[in-house]
């Protein structure tokens, strides 16, 4: 019987080592195993894995440990606000140990917070591409000191249309330095960013691009649009723990948040819409079990880490057969066993082929039946939150003059939450200034 490697066998210093058992890491995931020891060394990286396998230690414990001995900055760049946060506290757990100070620079948080963050002249950024851009065009931060970089979730913020800053931060950082791009799928567009600013990385892959986790069991169900609800209503009576929802759209997902709370669960949501610090809240409380279901759109497939998420509902399909992979690895994670259904209605076969195609796995198509009856469910604009009621009475515009700048802003939105997102080519290429404003 093969002996389960641990983290002493992968060149990581001793005072480093005492850090990792103290916070209960034994055993590395097979991208930890391969990644750290070449990391360590100094060498370029691309990784390729599927969601939740480990890689923001596979990048952080050979940053820590290089930036606690030499000097220098790592930049460590996300698509999202939820994974910039959560990539930080797990770097602020391990290397706040040796002294090593963060920083994260993302939208939606506070400019003059992030500026006197910057002051203290942290030993680490975190940061969203949309927002580094800002600081760097508004020459409160350069990367003069930048001897790290990370690119994680790199084809997400491709599809989001990040490639152009992406581009010109890799450009301008100092030609010494390594650099490590994580990624679970691997288009053409990422190959030719690792080729032209990474020097002969080597390629680390622990399962083909596109896997979903075989932890997980994947079921869909053929339903008509109107029974979608009166088929979750079903699913969470015949659930136990907590529940992670994805709807297409953010008008959706506030939707479905209010016919959840309505069935007598406890319910949130996340989306473009809600403030950052909503989203915290919301990630919190589901994290607590203050919430048993989470409602979140796309922003958050590849945003959100907790443990022992029961079951992922897609209740709408995803735009991109990608994302599908994505959602469904909120759950499984680890070691640890989940479940996935998707609800898809007859017109959707030929997504439900694409999906199967990319996981190269033939997917149970069931139909539903004995539903329960139809709730009536509370008009949406009538909403209990208070802070919700107040934010859409300020954002409504007065009928007999112009809509303000802020009301036209409201409408601009994250991937994935908007039916101007769903064109792939206007995701890549015309949303970007879009999504930039929220991120």
């Amino acid at each position: 019987m093969t002996q389960q490697p641990t983290f002493s066998d992968l060149k990581i210093a001793d005072t480093l080592l005492s850090v990792l058992t103290e916070q209960k890491f034994i055993n590395p995931t097979p991208i930890q195993h391969q990644v750290i020891p070449t990391a360590i060394e100094g060498k370029d990286i691309v990784g390729i894995a599927q969601t939740g396998t480990g890689k923001t230690l596979a990048f952080g414990i050979p940053m820590i440990q290089r930036l606690s001995r030499n000097k220098g900055q790592g930049l460590v760049l996300l698509p999202t606000r939820e994974l910039a946060l959560q990539v930080d506290e797990v770097l602020r757990k391990i290397g706040g140990k040796f002294g090593l100070r963060t920083a994260v620079l993302i939208g939606g948080a506070s400019m003059r917070q992030q500026l006197q963050a910057l002051r203290n002249k942290p030993h680490i950024i975190v940061a969203t591409p949309g927002r580094l851009a800002d600081h760097l065009k508004q020459k409160t931060y350069d990367l003069r000191f930048v001897n790290i970089i990370v690119l994680d979730e790199a084809d997400r913020m491709f599809d989001i249309g990040f490639m152009p800053e992406i581009k010109r931060i890799l450009a301008a950082a100092p030609s010494d330095r390594q650099t490590m791009l994580f990624s679970a799928t691997m288009p053409d567009e990422i190959a030719k960013i690792a080729s032209a600013h990474m020097k002969m990385p080597l390629r680390i892959e622990v399962a083909p691009a596109g896997t979903a986790s075989k932890n997980v069991e994947q079921e869909i169900f053929i339903v008509t649009k109107e029974e979608k609800l009166q088929l979750l209503d079903k699913v969470l009576s015949e659930t136990k723990g907590t529940v992670l929802v994805f709807s297409r759209t953010k008008h959706g997902a506030k939707k479905i948040t209010k016919s959840v709370q309505h069935m007598g669960h406890t319910a949130a949501e996340i989306h473009s819409n809600r403030s950052l610090a909503q989203r915290r809240t919301a990630l919190e409380g589901f994290k607590s079990g203050r919430f048993r279901v989470l409602v979140a759109t796309d922003i958050a497939a590849r945003g959100i880490d907790v443990r022992g998420i029961a079951l992922v509902v897609n209740f709408d399909l995803p735009d991109n057969s990608e994302d599908y992979v994505h959602r469904i690895g909120r759950t499984g994670r680890g070691t640890h066993s989940g479940k996935a259904i998707s609800f898809a209605t007859p017109g959707e076969r030929y997504d439900i082929k694409k999906i199967e195609r990319l996981i190269k796995k033939t997917l149970p198509i069931i139909t539903p039946k004995d539903l329960p009856a139809k709730r009536i469910t509370p008009n949406i604009s009538q909403m209990s939150d208070g802070a919700d009621r107040r934010t859409r009475s300020s954002d409504r515009p007065h009928r007999n003059r112009r809509p303000s700048r802020r009301f036209q802003r409201s409408d601009r939105t994250e991937s994935g939450d908007s039916g101007f997102d769903r064109n792939p080519r206007r995701r890549r290429f015309g949303s970007r200034q879009n999504y930039r404003q929220s991120t």
